[in-house]
Formats: structure tokens, sequence, C-alpha cells
């Protein structure tokens, strides 16, 4: 009976034509973890906005981080579709994630510029990964890849509006 609960899981691809499923998969991986990192900074920020800019701010990170913790599990599944396997440490997200802690605790109009730039850095990954996918044939990825790059570039817009006021 151990045996059974200690052996790691088995991935298997849905058989549908995609090529290059580790390349696609590894790039869905780096976004998952870029998500997972932004969803706590933005969490972050939200908990921790002070000034006349609090409200706004407040609001638009509480939007943001709910969208982004969704998007987590859908990322996931893609990747499990593909045949691979989800990140399952800490450690390996802080490792793939391109999103950077910050130094100190930054003022209401910095939480909104780097935010803002880190919406943009996924956004940026996001359109590799449309590339990718449409080069292996996989629509759905790309599909995927282009409603969260939608969502990353309007969060950018956002987020800048409101840092350069």
């Amino acid at each position: 009976m151990s045996d059974v609960l200690n052996a790691a899981p088995k991935a298997k691809s849905v058989k549908t034509g995609v090529r290059d499923t580790k390349k696609i998969g590894q790039a869905l991986t780096d976004v998952l973890a870029d998500t997972y990192a932004l969803v706590l900074k933005t969490h972050a920020y939200h908990w921790n906005v002070e000034g006349p800019l609090f409200y706004g701010i407040h609001q638009l990170t509480e939007t943001q981080y709910g969208d982004l913790f969704d998007a987590t599990d859908v990322l996931a599944e893609r990747i499990r579709a593909l045949g691979l396997l989800a990140p399952m440490n800490l450690s390996a997200i802080i490792d793939a994630s391109v999103i950077e802690d910050p130094a100190k605790a930054p003022g209401a109009r910095e939480m909104a510029a780097d935010l803002a730039r880190d919406h943009e850095r996924v956004a940026f990954r996001l359109h590799a990964l449309i590339e990718l996918s449409e080069a292996g044939k996989d629509m759905v990825t790309a599909d995927l890849a282009t409603s969260r790059a939608a969502f990353h570039e309007k969060a950018a817009w956002m987020l800048n509006a409101i840092s350069a006021s």
C-alpha cells in the first residue's frame, strides 16, 4: 500500500497533434510561476497600500489578485493536459518567475508602477508563448495565452494610469 501512496504520478498527454509539448509546457510553467508570484505580490500590496490612493489601489488589486489566482488553476490544468506535471514546490515557482520582490516597502504610486512593470513582463512572456504554441500547432494554449496577455496588458495600463497621476 505505501508504494502506491509514494509513487510519483505519471503524466499522460491528450493526443491532439500538438508538437513540442515539453517546450510549450515549460513556457506555461514559467507563466504559472509568474502568475503565482504576482498573486502574492499583488495581495501584499493590497494589504499594505496607504495614503490618498488607498481606495483605488486597494479595490483594483483585489480584482486583479482574484483573477490571477483563478488563472493559476487554468494554467496548471493546461500543463497537465500537455502531459507534464505542474510545479509542486515553492522553490520551483520562485526559480521560474521573473517577478521580483521589492527591496523595501514602496509607497502607493511606486506599488502601482511596480505592479505595472510586472504585468508587462508577464505579458511579454505570454506573447512568446503564443508564438511557440502556434508553431507547435497548439491553438488551445495560444488562445489561453492570448486571453491572459490581454488581462496583463489591461492591468498594466490601469496601474500605469494610477502611478502617473
